[in-house]
């Protein structure tokens, strides 16, 4: 049986770099995960430029049942601290909007960065490698794999939710924290499209590929103000990806179609000036014409002109349009979903060092746990953080058991 000063099951995001550093700081770190290469999920995000900080991250962009867990990490390692990582290997990046920072080039350049780490801290990376089981004993993990058992004190996992299955999510992190006693919290869907009801998806379906910016609001009063995109299968783009983290099955979502512009003015001063001409065309101004046709269609606008338009149609219209109410069917589920709600409950773990509170030597990182961002690079930031939280406690331990 071979022994490590720690073990880390999952190399993605958080499970590298807490192993890069773990490893340059002097401990002998086994980095293992069940697919062909490292970092698949990293490469598929930010449409292959990866996402990786945000400008603006701050603990009220995370959504979690213990909501004061994640400041210390967030704090101790900062969305600058990454920034400056990323600048030693002369990555160029740019900041889009609401201050998401993406690679110039491309997601490959955080992987092989990430995989540079790793080397300069001798990590031995164990790719195609099955978790078969993990036992306690005394004080020690022993790690059953495909082909070989290895040893440790410190097991870490990072081994992310249940969002894209396809590259290789699998619910590995909660079964462990059950093994061991630790409360997982119910999961879900986040960062994820909206299904829609089939009375209310046929006619949308003639709108897919059309974008609008909007306001979008969840009946628990949280606000996004980002683009709404139309699809084959319902509503998806930043907003409702955004609001779809606060959303629960059977709520309404209120859309504000017109958010830079006040429909009430405007169709007055449109009747004062062209009172014969019809409100579609009228309305077509400020929406794309098929939209137009489609809320006509749905019954949401008249076939009126606009001297035919009364004040109690025109005010109906105007809370069409500023407070359209739409009641999802569901969402599109893990397979398409960006992260994993709820997991293992962070009241369990210590914030400072992500270790299990009752069980020594197990730690939890990344998106394992009940610890999710918002869309735009904050739930990268939560893995570099938390891994490096977890990764400060690792060299310190090792440290404390050298100078014994």
């Amino acid at each position: 049986m071979e022994r490590f000063d720690a073990i880390v099951i999952g190399a993605g995001a958080a499970g590298m770099f807490c192993a890069a550093m773990a490893g340059q700081a002097g401990s002998r770190v086994l980095l293992i995960d069940n697919g062909k290469k490292p970092g698949r999920k990293i490469l598929m995000s930010g449409g292959g430029r990866c996402n990786f900080t945000n400008l603006y991250v701050e603990p009220a962009a995370y959504l979690s049942q213990n909501p004061h867990f994640c400041k210390s990490a967030l704090a101790r390692y900062t969305q600058w601290d990454f920034i400056d990582l990323v600048g030693k290997y002369g990555i160029a990046w740019h900041e889009k909007a609401l201050g998401q920072l993406f690679c110039d080039d491309s997601a490959q350049q955080i992987v092989d960065m990430l995989v540079k780490e790793c080397e300069k801290g001798q990590v031995s990376l164990r790719l195609r490698s099955d978790v078969l089981s993990v036992e306690r004993q005394h004080d020690e993990y022993i790690v059953q794999l495909n082909g070989a058992t290895v040893t440790t004190t410190k097991l870490v996992i990072a081994s992310g939710g249940l969002s894209m299955p396809g590259l290789g999510a699998s619910p590995f992190g909660y079964k462990i924290a059950e093994q061991f006693g630790l409360n997982v919290l119910p999961t879900r869907a986040g960062l994820v499209p909206f299904t829609l009801h089939k009375p209310l998806l046929e006619p949308l379906q003639t709108l897919s590929g059309v974008s609008v910016p909007s306001v979008i609001t969840a009946q628990d009063g949280t606000v996004f103000r980002e683009s709404l995109l139309f699809t084959h299968r319902g509503l998806s783009g930043p907003a409702v990806l955004q609001i779809s983290s606060y959303w629960q099955p059977g709520e309404f979502v209120t859309i504000n179609l017109l958010p830079d512009s006040d429909p009430e003015s405007f169709l007055n001063e449109q009747r004062t000036a062209h009172p014969n001409q019809s409100l579609k065309n009228t309305l077509a101004q400020q929406l794309p014409k098929r939209l137009v046709e489609c809320l006509q269609q749905l019954g949401q606008i008249p076939d009126v002109t606009l001297k035919q338009l009364n004040a109690r149609e025109q005010q109906a219209l105007v809370e069409t349009l500023t407070a359209w109410r739409v009641q999802p069917n569901g969402t599109e589920g893990y397979r398409t979903a960006e992260v994993t709600l709820g997991g293992v409950d962070t009241r369990e773990l210590s914030s400072r060092t992500m270790e299990a509170r009752n069980v020594p030597g197990l730690y939890f990182i990344g998106e394992v746990m009940d610890v999710t961002g918002w869309l735009g690079g904050y739930n990268f930031q939560w893995a570099w953080s938390s891994a490096w939280a977890c990764a400060q406690e690792l060299i310190e331990s090792q440290r404390v058991e050298k100078s014994s």
